[in-house]
């Protein structure tokens, strides 16, 4: 069983910075695709990024603003955000599936519980 545990969200005013962490179980990990995706009020979820042992990618609204990373020997996952505005406000959830191969945006087999980013202005 794989789980996920997302911590690192809070209150944060605009143009400041916040890491999320992804802890990851499992024995393999280093071959897990994992992203972040978000998810606010009254919207749909929405891919943020993704890292796998191939390479990794944001989604254009981050894009130059959010760096995803990850410490194999540690099993986690970062995501570091900068210049953080209102609009980025939301629930933060990690995902992870066996392989890079395949889309970026999913579909993922495990999820995590989320962790609330919130943006003040």
């Amino acid at each position: 069983q794989v789980q996920l545990v997302e911590s690192g969200g809070g209150l944060v005013q605009t143009g400041g910075s916040l890491r999320l962490s992804c802890a990851v179980s499992g024995r393999t990990f280093s071959g897990y695709r994992v992203a972040w995706f978000r998810q606010a009020r009254g919207k749909e979820r929405e891919f943020v990024a993704t890292i796998s042992w191939s390479g990794y990618s944001t989604s254009d609204s981050v894009k130059g603003r959010f760096t995803i990373s990850r410490d194999n020997a540690k099993n986690t996952v970062f995501l570091q955000m900068t210049s953080l505005n209102p609009e980025d406000t939301a629930v933060y959830y990690c995902a992870a599936r066996s392989g890079s191969s395949g889309s970026r945006t999913g579909p993922y087999d495990y999820w995590g519980q989320g962790t609330q980013v919130t943006v003040s202005s």
